[in-house]
């Protein structure tokens, strides 16, 4: 688990393997089951997650009461992440952190997460790399959400990124699309 880590990690940054020693040490791993939650909504985020198997999400509930999938890590995508604006401003979370698997996860606290941004110049090019990657991942779902239709969307995904199609419930993915469960079904039918 751990080298997967590393691996992910140099596609970021050029991390040398004492640098890589050095943060894998601040990592632990957890093993949650399926159906888990790591954060709860009004709680403030203090893990920072690689999946190494399974999948979690990142949701929050409407006004209505109804899920809203903002983002979610499978062990073959782009498995870093956390609810990122809890994380950082160390304010209560509005969002949810699911397993929607048995997942393995490594995890880093904030407090070393800020550690080792202090001192690896390395880490510091990861995490600006990851909140550019947020921002621009975030910026196109909203773009998505706002200009194209629940076909155009979903079309994308399955093109884009197909494991998400495969291995998501119809009700957790129609969460993700922003559409309803029938819309969802109707789409997969044609």
């Amino acid at each position: 688990m751990i080298n997967q880590l590393k691996n992910v990690l140099k596609t970021f940054a050029s991390f040398d393997e004492q640098e890589l020693g050095k943060i894998a040490n601040y990592f632990t791993q957890k093993t949650v089951k399926k159906n888990t939650i790591l954060l709860k909504e009004g709680i403030i985020c203090n893990e920072f997650y690689f999946v190494s198997t399974g999948c979690i999400r990142i949701f929050f509930m409407d006004m209505n009461g109804q899920e809203k999938t903002r983002y979610v890590m499978l062990d073959s995508d782009m498995n870093l992440g956390t609810a990122l604006t809890s994380f950082i401003s160390q304010q209560p979370s509005i969002e949810f952190i699911e397993a929607l698997d048995d997942t393995e996860l490594l995890v880093i606290n904030h407090a070393d997460f800020y550690r080792l941004n202090s001192e690896l110049a390395n880490w510091r090019i990861f995490y600006q790399r990851i909140l550019e990657t947020a921002y621009s991942f975030q910026s196109r779902r909203i773009e998505h959400l706002v200009t194209l239709t629940a076909k155009q969307r979903y079309d994308n995904v399955l093109k884009g990124n197909p494991m998400l199609i495969q291995r998501l419930s119809n009700r957790v993915l129609a969460s993700y699309l922003d559409i309803r469960e029938e819309t969802l079904s109707r789409l997969k039918s044609k």
